[in-house]
């Protein structure tokens, strides 16, 4: 993650998780993006969550991973320094290609880039 100007690190509190959950977020395909701003540091700050419904320990971690990878790739070119990131899995994210699940992940975060840069009416 040389690439970024900022700082990239993971969230790993229940709370912040939480807080997430408050703000906006973006469903594309395969996963749904939210993003919390905060008043700190220029740092990005990502989660990866998995339920139940994506099936079995095994697929929520290899749906944590893919989404985990893509994040790596695509954070540093796409995310706004001072907000936070979780990235959930949804249904079929485990088996989808993975050009379409970058690309799901890709319009997600410039949707909410394009969301968070709208002014308010």
């Amino acid at each position: 993650m040389s690439g970024a100007p900022f700082k990239i690190e993971r969230l790993k509190k229940r709370p912040d998780f939480l807080a997430c959950a408050q703000a906006g977020h973006c469903a594309r395909g395969a996963v749904l993006v939210q993003a919390r701003p905060r008043d700190e540091a220029p740092l990005v700050r990502a989660g990866f969550t998995a339920t139940k419904r994506i099936g079995g320990a095994v697929e929520r971690n290899r749906a944590k991973r893919r989404l985990r990878e893509a994040a790596r790739l695509l954070l540093p070119e796409l995310a706004s320094p001072g907000f936070d990131y979780v990235f959930v899995a949804r249904g079929g994210v485990t088996t989808r290609p993975w050009p379409r699940l970058l690309d799901d992940v890709k319009s997600a975060l410039i949707r909410l880039a394009a969301d968070r840069d709208r002014p308010a009416t």
